[in-house]
């Protein structure tokens, strides 16, 4: 069939339009490192425009080898999440998906844990991320699409020895998500949640580190100690899941057209989350307990 000159420039700029559309705007945080770092590689070689965003701009350097532009931010700093997103905006001119993957793990009981700590903890896992959403959804309700993807954790769903301020931010994480997937609807914006497992990476031999150290000196020392290293046992052990199943699931959260609201993903994730629901509260409670009255792993 031989096309009028007018019909051929508007099936081009159609299929052009769509070759856009599946080639993503992208600001992830936390990409100095780990699975973001390796995040942003794989999404940048997928065809995507990758915005990493980290404090350490320059660990990211090497990134733009594959077209990603690092840019420092730190998401504690209201100043530096506004010119960042604010760059975004610039050089796009939209942003089709938010990965907010910046976090940490401070372990130690409730008591020991300076209000400081906690607060940072909260800080990063929660406002900063609640912040970032604040500030990318008027461009994502402009152009009436967009993708939020918050990396959560299977401590989103059930609590461990010790582990009290972390497991408040990242319940906070899944109320927060379920709570924006609701008000986003209506304006064709997805709100996805990462829940990994056991992920071979340094967070738990950090966690274990802040434990050991909140614990010392307290009464809580000997059962402290046990839990740090049955902490770094599990995470320096070669059963638990490699980096790679948190960035495939962020890679097919990003690519799906309707993704799913959740990936629980990674070593133990679905068996930790199933005996929570299942067990009495005090069988559960008994059980985390052990975990600081002798070795596991």
């Amino acid at each position: 069939r031989i096309f009028a000159g007018n019909d051929f420039v508007l099936t081009f700029t159609h299929q052009h339009s769509i070759m856009n559309r599946n080639n993503k705007v992208i600001l992830l945080t936390g990409a100095s490192s780990g699975i973001g770092y390796d995040t942003a590689v794989a999404l940048a070689k997928q065809g995507h425009k990758v915005y990493a965003a980290a404090r350490r701009v320059e660990r990211m350097e090497p990134l733009r080898e594959w077209g990603i532009v690092p840019i420092q931010m730190d998401v504690t700093d209201e100043a530096s999440m506004r010119q960042g997103v604010q760059t975004l905006l610039d050089r796009e001119g939209r942003i089709d998906v938010l990965i907010n993957n910046a976090g940490y793990g401070y372990f130690g009981a409730v008591e020991n844990v300076p209000m400081d700590d906690a607060r940072n903890q909260l800080e990063v896992n929660i406002f900063g991320l609640a912040r970032l959403c604040q500030l990318v959804l008027p461009a994502m309700r402009k152009q009436h699409s967009g993708r939020i993807i918050n990396i959560a954790s299977v401590a989103g769903k059930s609590v461990i020895y010790y582990g009290g301020w972390y497991h408040v931010s990242k319940y906070a994480v899944e109320a927060l998500s379920d709570a924006l997937r609701i008000e986003m609807q209506p304006f064709g914006i997805d709100v996805v949640i990462i829940e990994p497992g056991a992920i071979k990476t340094n967070w738990g031999i950090i966690a274990a580190d802040h434990l050991a150290e909140t614990s010392k000196d307290t009464a809580y020392a000997e059962t402290g100690a046990m839990m740090a290293q049955n902490l770094r046992g599990m995470y320096e052990s070669s059963s638990i899941s490699e980096p790679s199943v948190v960035r495939k699931a962020i890679c097919r959260a990003v690519n799906a057209c309707r993704p799913r609201t959740r990936y629980r993903i990674g070593y133990l994730s679905t068996t930790i989350v199933f005996s929570h629901w299942l067990l009495p509260t005090r069988w559960w409670d008994h059980i985390m307990r052990m975990m600081g009255k002798r070795k596991w792993m």
